[in-house]
């Protein structure tokens, strides 16, 4: 058994938009802001995998706290963008 521990993927902000289907400056604001926990490198941003699965997850929390609004089709995710 290999005790070396395992090294978290690390995403670029490209990646991270692509995962996210937004614009690169959009991922690279959230990042900057802190709303999306990522290392710079250099002068290069990543993110760890498990930060940007935080990420889409605390959006379907939110989204799930919200009651649902009569009328108004379904309950979509809110990421905070």
């Amino acid at each position: 058994m290999d005790s070396t521990p395992k090294t978290p993927a690390l995403y670029t902000v490209r990646e991270v938009a692509e995962a996210l289907r937004v614009h690169s400056r959009t991922a690279y604001r959230l990042i900057t802001q802190g709303d999306i926990k990522a290392i710079k490198i250099g002068s290069q941003w990543r993110v760890p995998e498990r930060a940007l699965m935080d990420y889409i997850e605390s959006g379907w929390r939110k989204s799930l706290r919200e009651k649902p609004r009569a009328g108004k089709g379904p309950r979509q995710l809110k990421l905070p963008m």
